[in-house]
């Protein structure tokens, strides 16, 4: 089976790219980026085009049987998503899993969220086959945050105490490769989330279980986290992700009972916990890596 994965050299896409060679499929990852392309592994073929050419839209489709399409968070990603789309219709494209995000309806207001629903809509008018998955933040965004947590001793994002249900990327990978590879999930959502509501300081307290030194939450003070996001972001995306996080501080981004169920079902076992992460992660980091 032929699979082209956009966004294939980030976090969560190369994680479905080595899932789905694991898996047996042929995978094609479209990147813009040619040095990037030469760290795919053994086996990938790298497409080089860009969503907003129509000449990628013309052509990066064309014998895939499958899309999973992950757009990157920027200030033109329904454009992309939607020229995806295009791609894929004008391709032949008998199946796409898109990556969105949780409880979208609730805020479309958020640009993280809004921006992924007019291409859900897309997709769902497409007449192809398709699966969405909504998964939770990532434990993996932690990994981002090394020199801090491990070095300062402080877990600096800014969740908040109404509970996020973070899930681990290789969870997301295993749903995304299930449902590229099957037809038991077409036309079906599927939550992919952790199986405990984290709080910033839950959060800070699994860290120092796992590092075997003290970490703090660093708090919830949004005005001070967007000044530093700024030094590192775009002044949009820090923005972007202030909204987010006073919303998850409001509101928490908790999974329900029966979404873990079904996560359960399609993975095959129980989600990844976050205690198991930290351990594993705090390993990786004291040999060195």
């Amino acid at each position: 089976m032929n699979i082209l994965v956009t966004g294939g050299t980030g976090t969560v896409g190369s994680a479905v790219v080595d899932e789905l060679v694991g898996r047996g499929a042929k995978v094609f990852v479209l990147t813009r980026n040619a040095a990037s392309a030469e760290r795919l592994p053994a086996g990938v073929e790298a497409v080089i085009g860009d969503l907003q050419s129509p000449e990628t839209i013309r052509t990066a489709f064309t014998g895939k049987d499958a899309v999973f399409l992950l757009n990157a968070v920027s200030q033109t990603e329904t454009n992309q998503g939607l020229m995806a789309v295009n791609g894929a219709t004008l391709g032949g494209v008998r199946k796409i899993v898109y990556l969105s995000v949780p409880s979208i309806e609730a805020v479309p207001h958020l640009p993280h969220f809004g921006s992924k629903m007019p291409i859900e809509f897309a997709i769902k008018r497409s007449g192809i086959a398709y699966s969405i998955l909504r998964p939770n933040n990532f434990f993996q965004n932690d990994l981002w945050f090394k020199d801090v947590i491990a070095g300062f001793g402080v877990y600096p994002q800014p969740i908040g105490s109404a509970g996020v249900s973070r899930v681990d990327v290789r969870d997301i990978a295993e749903a995304a490769a299930s449902c590229l590879l099957g037809s038991e999930y077409d036309g079906k959502e599927f939550h992919i989330a952790g199986p405990e509501a984290l709080t910033g300081k839950r959060t800070a307290e699994i860290w120092s279980d796992a590092l075997g030194k003290q970490v703090i939450y660093g708090g919830d003070d949004m005005d001070a986290w967007e000044a530093q996001a700024r030094q590192m972001l775009p002044d949009w995306m820090a923005f972007d992700f202030r909204l987010m996080y006073e919303h998850f501080q409001r509101h928490g981004l908790a999974a329900t009972g029966q979404e873990l169920d079904e996560l359960a079902a399609i993975l095959g076992h129980e989600p990844r916990s976050f205690n198991d992460f930290a351990r594993e992660t705090a390993a990786v980091w004291a040999a060195g890596a």
